[in-house]
């Protein structure tokens, strides 16, 4: 368990590294043909999912979402791993390019699921209410 553990946690971190950097050839590496990408929140915003499957992922999730929102902070707090999943949790903000207005700073909790050294899960879990809110150009 504790191999297992270590692995889920090496390839969910190199999939992250590689997401900061723009890196889609090692991204495309990690991903299991049938992934998951799951983020509940407002139906309005277009990258609301869940999508399944890497070529859906890639081919309309991750355009949708490049499209309307550039993330300006990133940044994980805690990390951990017990056998095939990985829960990370940390800080955000970014810009809804749609209102162009920055979220406040906001939580965020992800868990990654790895099988055979890919991901096959990609849950994210955010205060989707402050992306909403900018997302929508409210004034809260």
């Amino acid at each position: 368990m504790e191999e297992q553990s270590k692995t889920t946690m090496d390839v969910a971190m190199k999939f992250m590294d590689a997401m900061g950097k723009g890196d889609m050839e090692t991204m495309v590496s990690l991903m299991d043909d049938d992934m998951v990408w799951q983020n509940e929140g407002d139906k309005a915003m277009p990258w609301i999912g869940p999508w399944k499957g890497k070529k859906v992922i890639l081919e309309t999730f991750l355009p949708l979402f490049m499209e309307h929102f550039k993330t300006t902070k990133w940044v994980t707090e805690d990390a951990i791993s017990s056998g095939d999943v990985a829960a990370f949790f940390g800080q955000m903000k970014g810009i809804t390019l749609k209102s162009n207005k920055e979220t406040t700073e906001f939580t965020f909790a992800l868990r990654v699921r790895v099988a055979n050294g890919k991901i096959v899960l990609w849950n994210w879990l955010e205060d989707s209410y402050a992306v909403s809110q900018a997302f929508n150009n409210n004034k809260k």
